[in-house]
């Protein structure tokens, strides 16, 4: 079993924290953090071993993207994004599993997703994207609104809409014709993740690109976010709890707050780790660790923040970094049920 401390050797694990400042600022690619996890090992990860991969336990993989968060959050929600295509590509067609997994376990090719119109982003609308069956596959129209590091990626996992409302999921090469990949938005944090929508007018798809589909509700009923983002969640939280305990060294006033936290730290991961390795996974259960780990990080890094009083406000201070990132799980794969059960958490509302 691999514990949480031996990810990186000391050198890869200075690479990212000298650049998560940097990285969650500037929209620049964080090119040095990318190449430090490559260096490691860690593109390896999760992908099989039949394939070049590591074929990390879902344990590992978890205790990894906490490790990680802790670090930089930019270069782990990166990573997430990509290793959520190695996900989708593993419940694929062999063809396109030999085609890139070796690839992606060797840091030479870099694909991500693009699946939250389909579950979070523009539903009170029409689809955003729209499949259309063409002699030789499909056509794609519409926009892809939310792709990490699209203009890094070979192909993108994208989710399309059929006229029936059926879904397909299919793998796009991005220097197909009719691809727009637009700039970087400016998000209020993990600018380096390169984050921006991607317009398809025309795109052609043959059927050897296909993942998944033609189905109904093809990544769930649920909706996006599961256990990987709980786990950055929790990495973060984890940053702080651990700046309020080495505080408590010379301040044993906030010893029992730093005490408190870990507890709850604690029992947040093995909650993670027990659902990771069950034979099926319930819907309640990963909703329930999703709103636990992002009401965690929320509380955990405003108390670091209060902990660090008006140094932690001052922007080159890694607290006031945290509270900012910890805002994003609001909006990260953030279903209707999850932001239901966190209105109730933030407002105070017991429910009956």
């Amino acid at each position: 079993m691999i514990r949480i401390d031996d990810f990186f050797p000391d050198a890869e694990l200075a690479n990212l924290q000298v650049g998560a400042g940097v990285a969650d600022i500037s929209p620049d690619w964080p090119a040095t953090s990318w190449e430090a996890l490559r260096a490691a090992g860690v593109l390896a990860w999760s992908v099989p071993v039949e394939f070049g991969g590591a074929g990390y336990s879902p344990v590992d993989l978890l205790k990894g993207a906490e490790f990680l968060a802790a670090r930089c959050l930019t270069t782990a929600f990166i990573l997430s994004q990509r290793d959520a295509a190695v996900r989708r590509l593993m419940a694929g067609p062999v063809c396109l599993k030999e085609k890139y997994l070796p690839l992606l376990a060797l840091g030479t090719t870099f694909l991500t997703v693009g699946l939250s119109q389909l579950t979070t982003s523009r539903q009170h609308g029409g689809p955003a994207l729209l499949a259309s069956q063409i002699s030789s596959g499909y056509r794609l129209d519409g926009d892809v609104p939310w792709v990490t590091a699209a203009d890094q990626a070979q192909a993108i996992i994208v989710g399309a809409t059929l006229a029936d409302g059926m879904q397909i999921l299919v793998v796009v090469p991005t220097d197909r014709p009719g691809i727009t990949i637009h700039p970087p938005m400016k998000l209020e944090a993990l600018l380096g993740s390169r984050t921006c929508s991607v317009r398809c007018d025309g795109v052609e798809i043959e059927l050897e690109l296909i993942l998944s589909g033609p189905a109904d509700h093809i990544l769930g009923k649920s909706g996006g976010g599961g256990l990987e983002t709980s786990a950055l969640a929790l990495g973060l939280a984890g940053a702080a709890i651990d700046h309020i305990k080495n505080q408590a060294n010379q301040r044993p006033e906030i010893r029992e707050i730093g005490d408190i936290f870990e507890v709850e730290r604690v029992a947040a991961r093995q909650g993670l780790h027990k659902l990771s390795v069950a034979s099926v996974h319930q819907a309640e259960a990963v909703l329930a660790a999703r709103v636990e780990c992002t009401d965690l990080a929320l509380r955990a890094t405003q108390a670091a923040l209060l902990v660090a009083k008006g140094a932690g406000f001052v922007d080159s201070h890694p607290v006031g970094r945290w509270a900012r990132q910890a805002l994003f799980f609001l909006v990260w794969s953030c279903p209707w049920s999850v932001q239901a059960e966190m209105l109730t958490v933030l407002s105070g509302r017991k429910k009956g």
